[in-house]
């Protein structure tokens, strides 16, 4: 596959060959001495957004941590039969010829590694455990840019693991292969499902309502678009696109654009900017999250458009973006960690970002947002009257505006009876993360424990009824 618009070749020669070192300069002479940076990091070369977004294409990105031949760290190693471990080159960086395995290894490292840390920053910069860090246990997470063949890609606690996938769509030359591990939204999203595991570990059981199975759906979406809002330059081209506005078709809320082509559906995988709500999409899973992702997206979108309208003439509509986007992502982590340990439904999770939001002292507008967009998807009741939203006629730069004067912070479930909070989860068109085994079959008691799991633990139950067979 070509790399659409490669920025490579606009590159100095050191960075575009492997291994390459700057011709020798004289020394610029200095009266007084200049103090050097002491952060280490090292330089990837990586896919910015999905490789059908060809306007951003493939660019340079900074990685400030210690990062040793693999790619590998303290927390995340790369594995690839015949190719990795990768070395860094004279430089001390991971540039590679775009599509080479090599750069599959590097963009890869690097995305996983720019997800996580997104979410530590959250994390008061302070380590986010995965599932089995415990005890003193530090091992890390394996990742696979060319895991398999197949159209999926999943996290497993068992194997410790992210496994990106690969696939040609029938009738179609290999030249056209989809290497899963390309889209920054299919790594992060997968990512995503690590890290909320660390946190939540109770959460990926299938025994759980169908909720909380479509929150961790839709935080695996979320990780992909708060990363990608956290990157100025994607910022700056989201602005520009849309004319700052979120709601205009663009490379953003289009999820997975490239897999979700090859598979024939229209425009991408998952839209985060849409209007479903919970009486249309039953107990499965997959269209679940939808409901609380475009919940989030309007959100996002909402309080950008009352940010934008009160610093406009302060500050640049990128910068208010990045802003609006890490305080949103923040507190929607802070809310997810408030949130109950199993058995979580969405109604939790808005009840603690209005409390939150309350508690930080943010606009009271910003929970007029939050109650009203969880409303309308008929998550939660409508505490305060939506007809200004419905009727167009909200304030939407009144710092205060609550829609009839009170500021409440918690609500209730729309309908308890809904299919989302009664009916057994139905996973059949989630990522491969949901469908796997061990999320399955074993509860979501044994999985809140935290701790490393085995096949024996997958295999429990079989294993209790033949050892009692056994013992007759």
């Amino acid at each position: 596959m070509e790399v659409p618009e490669s920025r490579t070749e606009q590159m100095a020669p050191q960075l575009r060959i492997e291994g390459a070192v700057m011709a020798a300069r004289r020394p610029v002479e200095r009266a007084v001495p200049m103090p050097a940076p002491q952060v280490t990091g090292h330089r990837f070369l990586i896919y910015k957004q999905d490789p059908s977004v060809t306007a951003l294409g493939v660019r340079l990105v900074f990685v400030p941590t210690v990062v040793l031949n693999g790619p590998m760290d303290a927390r995340i190693r790369t594995e690839l039969s015949g190719t990795a471990p990768v070395a860094r080159n004279a430089n001390g960086d991971f540039i590679f010829t775009a599509n080479s395995p090599q750069f599959d290894c590097a963009h890869t490292f690097a995305v996983v590694r720019e997800t996580l840390t997104m979410y530590e920053r959250h994390n008061g910069g302070n380590p986010i455990p995965f599932a089995w860090n415990v005890g003193g246990n530090t091992d890390r997470i394996s990742v696979f840019p060319r895991a398999a063949t197949g159209a999926n890609a999943f996290y497993s606690r068992t194997a410790k693991a992210l496994k990106f996938l690969f696939f040609t769509s029938q009738g179609q030359p290999a030249s056209s292969t989809v290497f899963t591990c390309r889209s920054l939204d299919i790594v992060s999203h997968e990512m995503g499902h690590a890290v909320l595991d660390g946190l939540k570990p109770g959460w990926l059981a299938a025994g759980n309502p169908p909720q909380t199975g479509g929150l961790h759906e839709s935080f695996g979406d979320l990780s992909a678009i708060f990363l990608a809002l956290a990157q100025p330059d994607q910022a700056e081209a989201l602005v520009a696109l849309t004319k700052a506005n979120l709601h205009d078709k663009s490379f953003l809320p289009a999820l997975a654009e490239e897999f979700g082509a090859a598979l024939g559906m229209p425009g991408s995988l998952r839209n985060a900017d849409n209007d479903l709500k919970l009486s249309q999409v039953g107990n499965e899973v997959h269209a679940i999250s939808q409901v609380f992702t475009g919940a989030v997206y309007d959100v996002l979108a909402d309080v950008y458009a009352f940010e934008l309208a009160r610093q406009r003439r302060t500050k640049d509509p990128t910068v208010i973006l990045i802003e609006v986007a890490a305080h949103l992502c923040k507190l929607l982590f802070d809310a997810m960690v408030a949130s109950p340990a199993t058995a979580a439904k969405y109604v939790d999770v808005a009840n603690k970002m209005l409390q939150i939001s309350a508690s930080r002292g943010d606009p009271a507008i910003y929970r007029t947002f939050i109650r009203n967009r969880f409303a309308v998807r008929e998550v939660t009741t409508a505490a305060t009257p939506l007809r200004d939203m419905m009727s167009g006629l909200m304030r939407m730069t009144e710092a205060d505006y609550t829609g009839d004067g009170r500021d409440v912070t918690e609500v209730e479930v729309h309908d308890e009876h809904s299919a989302s909070l009664r009916a057994e989860q139905d996973r059949s068109r989630c990522c491969g993360t949901m469908q796997m085994p061990e999320y399955q079959v074993i509860d979501a008691e044994r999985l809140a424990k935290r701790g490393a799991l085995d096949d024996d633990d997958i295999l429990r139950p079989e294993l209790e009824e033949l050892s009692r067979a056994f013992n007759k």
